[in-house]
């Protein structure tokens, strides 16, 4: 069979081959020369077949006049030919040349399998360069130390899992517990009574967690208007209502991209609310009010509730599928009376917290007042006490919270029962009197003119109720 003859020496077809040839060589070649750090190409006998300018300004030579003379005489203490015997690359390692600690690469270039020639490259034009880079290094983790510290404090998180105080075995599981749920993406639900600590739990998970530097965005689903709560959990566009801001605007699961949402009081969720939350946490992703674009949104979701959903559930005030969705990882904080060793800790933490805010000096409890403190129910929980402990703090004189500051009702009983057991209504007037005729004379420095008039009595009436109470 004839076989078509080849493009002729000089046609124009073998003619545009070789100018597409020339000016892929002049490309390459200026890569070579405008590499910043010294290049140079051996054979695989270790011969010189390419030398850069930069590497030649730096050495004092010729780039031209090394062309084909063995790297060994032209480099001290090359390794290149040893490269090109072994095949076996060589990165970032030291070479000593002109005095200076270089740090270089050796690669073989391959063709089948075979070693054709070695590319070294100067990484580096002395090591010291390498101890310079890592002290900038070191100064940008420092930066960003600080701007992420800068960034946590400009989130509204002010817990973290130091903050939880407490020396009972309880708490000690429930740090624990909370450390592990920071560690998931899972949902959370805490339970527990009104002030038990239940936000500062969550916050703490937040801060725990690898979302920490982005937003947390808490909801109190009991403040909420019925008719205001889906465009406040999912936004709204522009004229999706009557007295919608024109622009439009994000509702929280939006803003709580890659962070964390908080909602509070989720046994107060509307029912007519919980299926639409229950598609948000399973796909990530829904519509503003009056809008038709799916936004997603990669949150966490952590919830909490002083009501018992168990009892919702049988009333069915709370759906079972959203109680189970939200039921992956649950936490129960116990009221305080169930853990009376952390009382005294707690109260000591808020009373110096405080104390350190009024900058005040050193003040802590009496025997007494400690036991009165422990031996009190406490039906508000930490919350509660925290309410005593700033009363006690802003009419004490001296450096003791006796029994005689705390109020009333934490003061032991005749018979010794417990403080905040029930006292004759006449015992109780009397006490509060005598509490408000301290409390007068203390800020009107006992001066009992002006303290007769901030009790709204008149003076010779004071004079009895001093006498009357021993003051």
């Amino acid at each position: 069979m004839d076989t078509l003859p080849g493009p002729l020496p000089d046609s124009p077809e073998r003619l545009e081959e070789q100018d597409r040839l020339r000016e892929e060589l002049e490309i390459y070649t200026l890569i070579f020369e405008h590499i910043h750090y010294g290049a140079l190409v051996t054979d695989r006998d270790g011969y010189i077949t390419h030398f850069n300018q930069p590497y030649g300004r730096f050495l004092g030579l010729d780039p031209a006049a090394q062309i084909g003379r063995h790297c060994t005489e032209v480099i001290e203490n090359s390794r290149m030919h040893i490269v090109a015997r072994t095949g076996i690359p060589e990165f970032s390692h030291s070479q000593r040349i002109m005095g200076q600690n270089m740090v270089v690469h050796r690669i073989p270039i391959k063709k089948g399998g075979t070693v054709i020639a070695v590319f070294g490259l100067v990484l580096f034009k002395d090591v010291r360069d390498l101890g310079r880079l890592a002290k900038q290094l070191s100064l940008l983790e420092s930066k960003l130390e600080v701007y992420e510290a800068e960034l946590l404090a400009l989130r509204s998180i002010r817990y973290t899992i130091d903050s939880i105080v407490g020396v009972s075995q309880t708490l000690a599981t429930l740090k624990n517990e909370a450390l592990r749920a920071a560690a998931s993406n899972f949902p959370v639900l805490i339970c527990g009574e009104s002030g038990t600590g239940k936000e500062l739990f969550v916050q703490a998970i937040h801060h725990a967690s690898e979302r920490k530097l982005h937003p947390f965005v808490r909801i109190n689903c009991a403040a909420i208007p019925r008719d205001l709560f889906e465009s406040e959990l999912f936004g709204y566009e522009r004229g999706a209502f009557s007295g919608a801001a024109p622009q439009g605007k994000p509702g929280k699961f939006e803003l709580a991209h890659r962070g964390t949402i908080f909602l509070d009081e989720i046994g107060d969720l509307p029912l007519e609310m919980q299926p639409k939350l229950l598609r948000v946490l399973e796909e990530k992703e829904f519509e503003r009010v009056g809008g038709t674009q799916l936004i997603r949104s990669d949150f966490r979701l952590i919830a909490a509730t002083n009501q018992n959903l168990e009892r919702l559930l049988a009333g069915n005030r709370f759906r079972k599928d959203l109680f189970y969705r939200l039921n992956v990882f649950s936490m129960t904080i116990p009221p305080l009376r169930e853990r009376p060793e952390d009382i005294l800790p707690i109260g000591r933490h808020l009373l110096q917290q405080l104390r350190s805010e009024a900058h005040l000096s050193e003040v802590d409890f009496s025997q007494a007042a400690a036991s009165a403190l422990e031996g009190y129910d406490w039906p508000g929980n930490v919350r509660e006490l925290a309410n005593v402990v700033e009363r006690t703090l802003s009419s004490l004189e001296g450096n003791w919270v006796r029994v005689q500051d705390l109020p009333f009702y934490l003061h032991p009983k005749e018979g010794g029962g417990k403080g905040g057991t029930t006292a004759p209504i006449r015992q109780i007037q009397e006490q509060a009197e005598k509490e408000a005729i301290v409390l007068a004379l203390q800020e009107s420095g006992q001066n009992k003119a002006k303290a007769a008039r901030m009790l709204g009595i008149h003076r010779t009436l004071l004079y009895k109720k001093i006498h009357k109470h021993n003051l």
